[in-house]
């Protein structure tokens, strides 16, 4: 990746490192790089936002750059990223941004941009739009009727989203009773809405008063455990998690269980492959998944294939293999049938399918696949450049040999750079936790002395 661009889009506390300015000339070399790259005089983009409050800041600048180098703005407001993804092929758009820092807290945020196919940028047309910014390499601003303009959804818009969701399953879901956080994020625009349209589902919603800088605070995916208390205190079936922007799904069962990604894998997966549509009994997912989503693989004769960490590595090895089910541990779940991202609301509905459909508790369903306690400490770096010098210290690669040869079969050691945030991630998994957390804090306690 180049300068700018990370593992997933641009990132960056607001008026920090990421600004209206730079916002703009995002704007503006996206807009020259889609015209260059479709041939087209005026390209049109989608864009949406979660609920940050520095959201509509770079939203402005960015609208701004856009139609001064020519685009057309198609403008969706606060809506889930898989949304835009979706509106983009929907509406025949030749890119989708997204602004939103997804999981992280409230003074981040970000600009992800998805190409006219609902797939995330490619490196290439990324490092186009570097070069554009870094080396001013920006053609001249658009004048007259060459100006781009913008057209401001209406609510058909969301509507046809979320018909498409409804669309995916094929049960009422009647009788269940669920409880739905919505992190104060981007899915308080669109989830009420969604499961209003099972009428004989109970739902109950909390946390969708976004306030501009309660997104993600001590709620939603990242922060569940108020969740599963109060599924259990209320009795309900299930509970239905999601990130600030709606691209993440975890779920809590009836017995006030957290259930991650890895078991989202396990349980949609086993019911595709009853139902014959699991390519090649396949199942994508990577490198961070826990220990049980494996052995639960390898007793069901099924294939687990892990990728590097990142949704985008997930989606990539799916498209090769033609495989349909993929997902990372933290709750991106990509439904390839039905999507080109992780869809956390769409993961919310095809879970949700298979419990009512099975007959059995969303506790049943999960006990199929055992998680082994996995210990992750997340160890602040000061810098890029600090974290590829430790990454590569001889001293750091024999201390996690000689874990993983006292773990032996019995656990793993993970030891990786964020793509997003500046910190190194330590993940340790074994049989005993204690086993597991003792091993996890020597690597991190190693780390922050190099």
């Amino acid at each position: 990746m180049g300068k700018l661009f990370g593992t997933d889009g641009i990132r960056g506390v607001v008026n920090e490192n990421l600004d209206a300015e730079l916002a703009f000339e995002v704007g503006c070399a996206t807009a020259q790089v889609l015209s260059g790259a479709t041939g087209k005089k005026k390209p049109l983009v989608t864009i949406g936002k979660d609920t940050r409050i520095s959201s509509d800041l770079l939203e402005g600048a960015l609208i701004a750059g856009l139609c001064s180098a020519g685009a057309d703005v198609l403008h969706l407001g606060v809506i889930p990223t898989p949304a835009v993804a979706f509106l983009t092929i929907a509406n025949k758009a030749d890119a989708g941004i997204v602004i939103s820092a997804s999981h992280n807290p409230f003074e981040h945020n970000g600009i992800k941009i998805f190409n006219g196919q609902g797939f995330k940028l490619s490196d290439a047309l990324e490092n186009e739009i570097e070069d554009i910014i870094l080396f001013n390499k920006k053609s001249s601003l658009r004048t007259g009727a060459d100006i781009g303009k913008v057209t401001y959804a209406d609510q058909q818009e969301a509507d046809a989203y979320i018909d498409h969701l409804v669309s995916t399953v094929d049960t009422d879901l009647a009788g269940m009773r669920i409880l739905v956080d919505c992190a104060n994020g981007a899915a308080s625009a669109t989830a009420a809405k969604l499961f209003d349209r099972f009428s004989k589902l109970h739902t109950d919603i909390i946390n969708a008063d976004p306030d501009g800088i309660n997104i993600n605070r001590d709620c939603g995916s990242t922060h569940i455990d108020h969740l599963c208390a109060m599924v259990t205190a209320g009795k309900y079936d299930m509970g239905i998690a999601f990130d600030g922007d709606a691209d993440r799904c975890l779920a809590v069962d009836d017995q006030g269980n957290l259930l991650d990604g890895d078991q989202v894998l396990a349980i949609c997966g086993a019911d595709l492959r009853s139902r014959g549509e699991l390519t090649g009994d396949a199942i994508v997912a990577t490198v961070m998944s826990n220990l049980g989503l494996r052995i639960y693989a390898k007793e069901q004769g099924l294939t687990l294939l892990c990728t590097d960490v990142g949704d985008r590595n997930v989606l990539e090895e799916m498209e090769r293999g033609g495989f349909v089910l993929g997902g990372e541990q933290s709750g991106h779940t990509i439904f390839r049938k039905y999507a080109t991202t992780g869809d956390g609301e769409l993961t919310a509905l095809q879970l949700l399918a298979v419990v009512h459909k099975s007959a059995k508790r969303a506790s049943q369903l999960a006990s199929l696949c055992e998680r082994c306690p996995q210990v992750l400490i997340n160890v602040p770096i000061p810098s890029k450049e600090k974290k590829e010098e430790i990454m590569i210290s001889p001293v750091l690669q024999t201390a996690v040999t000689d874990v993983e040869s006292a773990l032996a079969d019995t656990g793993r050691v993970l030891v990786r750079p964020s793509g997003t945030e500046p910190l190194i991630r330590v993940m340790v998994e074994a049989r005993e936790e204690s086993v597991a957390r003792s091993s996890a804090e020597k690597l991190a306690d190693l780390i922050k002395n190099l």
